[in-house]
């Protein structure tokens, strides 16, 4: 409020009332606006204010007989209406008129034919409904990847809502029936979801949820058609796995035979007719086996793969094993197929909620056939041969005796080797070679034995040059070719008035003969040849007689007087060690016992003598006093160790009879055999033993592996042989024989009981020592 009005102060420092007064009519003429708000409230400052309006509005009204709340905010819209068919009036006026209030009665409605009208009045119980379909992930089950819901969006017109709901099913275990509530649904781009934004063919997308619009009632399609909208034609709604298994089962009664049903009937205890009880009885361990390969082209390198077949009679089952070749760079996994009934043709993905297949549909023994190939998992195997008790099923049960068998082995293929490079002449020829070998060279061994047996013995051949000048006519040389390491040396005798140095020429090493190309031969120094050193050539004229000897004997053999090397052989052992016993155990190898004529032999060429076959017999005759061809502890004590006490002066041991037996040859031969075959079977028993006995696991593997193969008790040495190669074990099949023998004695080879050769194994590990 503005009001006119004069400030009144009294005290001792305000002006006089008359210059107040002056000062009020100056302001007089000055009106000054005032906020009474902050006029405090004191008695005579106080004004009447205004009261604020407290009536209640009126939100409710009548429009054409019905009540409309028209308050705003309470739908957060306003009151929607809309127009319809204006109802024709009914009422009679008679003569009067249309009033009798007025004497001119104007009607302002006159001529309309729409009026408006609520639309929760006007549009009740006005439904647009569609039909969709969306899809649902299963993460959790092993029988379907995506589930398939149906359900129905419904569209009510009065207040824009909808509402989704799916029909309910019996045991689906799925929680069905309303899916989402009634409400108004957010449109993608803000707002709310019109009846416009529903269309066939389009995606509804509803809290994450796209919901595939296919197909809308009868009302629905004429409600648009009415707006001026045509929808598109119905579209069939999508089905999963499940929906297809039940629509392939048509009308028929009850829920269709299935895998996962017959499992679970059984599992329940319920009845279930066994059909093929027959055909296991009488085929039972009864398998056909098959081999074959398969050609593996995917590989950079061509790869012909091994391959067994097994066909159980029992059940119409089949197992395919793979058979690794040595060192062949796969992984251990021999079962390539388990053992389950396999369909012919094209692989095809089941589930547990697919009908079973009928019995033609999967492989028969029929199919199989020697020298044909066959489908089997998308591969192409050809049989290429089968066992024994195949050929004769296929013979007597089937009536058609299979082919014989087909090689299916390649050829070896050849790996070309580099021609070794020429030699440089730097460093020896041994050293330049290993270069070549290896990329991390070593140091080249020498040959001991050679060493041994050809030490001192040098080829020495007399040579001048080949085309001589003037000044080296007449000049004779010496070549010395050594035995025991291949070296090839030039010296230059001295002759009076040459005028040349004379002397080494060529030092001693392995040099090349550059006619041949080849290293220094002796063959290459007969008299007569020419040969090329370091572009020298030079003619072999004649040659010593111990090296025409070694050329025509075949080598110049040493003679021994027998008596003087058993007295040197004698004495050097009494001296060797304190006691015979450390003696005997020193030259007998295998510590079997005995000493045979191998580790005789041996002994002599430890004391440096090199005798021959019929010298060593000599001598081991006379140790071994019962001429059985082996000497044992004894005999050597006897041989090597002068008697206690006689019973004659000057007693003597009998002297050495020199005479050459080949009788007794012939029976230390067989005992040097003999022995060398017990350790064979020593070396046998005691590999296979550790396989079974160490290494648990592989003695339970071949139990399994036993059944696979037969369906018998007994297994060949073959069969044995071939199931330690399926466990990761490569064995000589003559030493799985030996083995068999010896922890079975008597047993036939081609028989063996593999439950008492697996114990026998096992219980017996501890009866051959590891070393002696």
């Amino acid at each position: 409020k503005l009001f006119r009005f004069g400030l009144l102060r009294t005290g001792t420092n305000q002006p006089h009332n008359s210059q107040v007064l002056r000062n009020a009519e100056d302001m007089a003429g000055a009106p000054m606006e005032v906020d009474m708000n902050h006029v405090p409230n004191l008695p005579g400052y106080g004004y009447r204010r205004k009261q604020k309006f407290n009536g209640r509005p009126q939100t409710f009204q009548m429009v054409n007989g019905v009540r409309v709340e028209q308050k705003e905010g309470v739908t957060f819209e306003r009151p929607k209406l809309v127009k319809i068919q204006k109802a024709q009036d009914t009422r009679r006026h008679g003569v009067t008129g249309k009033s009798i209030t007025t004497t001119e009665f104007i009607d302002h409605h006159e001529g309309a034919t729409e009026t408006q009208h609520p639309a929760w009045d006007a549009l009740d119980r006005h439904v647009l409904r569609f039909f969709g379909w969306f899809q649902e992930a299963v993460v959790e089950s092993n029988l379907e990847n995506y589930r398939v819901r149906h359900c129905v969006v419904m569209y009510y017109l009065e207040d824009d809502t909808c509402q989704v709901t799916e029909k309910k099913q019996d045991n689906s275990g799925i929680p069905q029936g309303q899916l989402i509530r009634r409400h108004r649904f957010p449109a993608p781009d803000g707002g709310y979801l019109s009846w416009q934004d529903l269309s066939i063919g389009n995606t509804l997308n509803v809290y994450g949820r796209e919901i595939m619009v296919c197909d809308c009632d009868a009302f629905t399609r004429e409600f648009y058609e009415h707006q001026g909208i045509e929808q598109q034609a119905g579209e069939p709604l999508a089905m999963d796995a499940f929906m297809e298994m039940t629509a392939k089962g048509g009308s028929s009664l009850g829920i269709p035979k299935t895998a996962e049903k017959q499992y679970r009937e059984v599992q329940m205890g319920g009845g279930h007719v066994n059909a093929d009880m027959q055909q296991f009885l009488e085929f039972d361990r009864k398998v056909c086996r098959f081999y074959a390969v398969l050609d593996d082209v995917l590989l950079p390198q061509f790869e012909r793969r091994p391959f067994i077949l097994l066909f159980f009679l029992a059940d119409d089952t089949v197992e395919i094993r793979e058979q690794y070749p040595l060192n062949s760079g796969r992984d251990s996994f021999p079962i390539f197929f388990r053992r389950n009934k396999l369909a012919r043709g094209t692989v095809e993905l089941h589930g547990p909620l697919d009908p079973p297949r009928k019995k033609d549909a999967f492989v028969r023994p029929e199919d199989f056939a020697v020298g044909f190939p066959i489908q089997l998992l998308g591969y192409t195997f050809f049989v290429y041969d089968a066992d024994e008790f195949t050929r004769e099923f296929y013979e007597k049960e089937l009536g058609t005796p299979l082919d014989p068998r087909v090689d299916v082995r390649l050829p070896n293929r050849a790996v070309p080797k580099p021609p070794t490079p020429k030699y440089t002449g730097y460093g020896s020829w041994e050293d330049s070679l290993g270069s070549v070998n290896c990329l991390m060279p070593k140091p080249p061994k020498r040959d001991m034995v050679k060493l041994f047996e050809k030490d001192g013995m040098i080829l020495r051949f007399t040579a001048q040059y080949h085309n001589p000048k003037a000044e080296d006519q007449g000049r004779i040389f010496v070549v010395n070719y050594h035995l025991w390491d291949d070296t090839v040396s030039i010296h230059e005798p001295p002759q009076r008035n040459l005028g040349i140095m004379t002397g080494r020429y060529l030092e001693k090493g392995v040099h090349v003969n550059q006619m041949t190309g080849n290293l220094f031969h002796p063959d290459d120094l007969r008299p007569g040849a020419i040969i090329k050193v370091y572009n020298r050539e030079f003619e072999i004229i004649d040659m010593d007689e111990y090296t025409r000897k070694h050329i025509e004997l075949g080598g110049v053999t040493r003679t021994y007087d027998l008596t003087a090397v058993l007295e040197k052989i004698r004495e050097g052992m009494r001296q060797q060690y304190p006691l015979v016993r450390d003696v005997f155990r020193k030259f007998d190898g295998d510590k079997d016992g005995v000493i045979t004529r191998k580790e005789f032999h041996e002994a002599l060429l430890k004391w440096g003598f090199q005798p021959t076959d019929e010298e060593v017999m000599i001598l081991m005759k006379h140790f071994d006093t019962r001429k059985d061809g082996q000497i044992s502890f004894n005999e050597f004590c006897d041989a090597l160790l002068d008697e206690d006490y006689t019973t004659k002066m000057l007693h003597t041991k009998p002297p050495l009879n020199q005479v050459y037996d080949a009788n007794y040859a012939d029976r230390a031969q067989a005992r040097m055999s003999e022995r060398a075959e017990t350790e064979k079977v020593r070396a046998a028993v005691r590999a296979i033993g550790e396989v079974l006995y160490k290494q648990s696991r592989k003695f339970f593997k071949l139990f399994k592996e036993f059944p696979h193969m037969t369906h018998e008790e007994n297994v060949t040495c073959d069969q044995i042989h071939e199931a330690l190669l399926n466990v990761g074990h490569d064995f000589d099949p003559e030493d799985v024989k030996r083995c068999v023998l010896h922890v079975l004695p008597g047993v036939d080879p081609q028989q063996v009981p593999y439950v008492a050769f697996l114990k026998a194994m096992v219980t017996s590990f501890h009866d051959l020592s590891a070393s002696r």
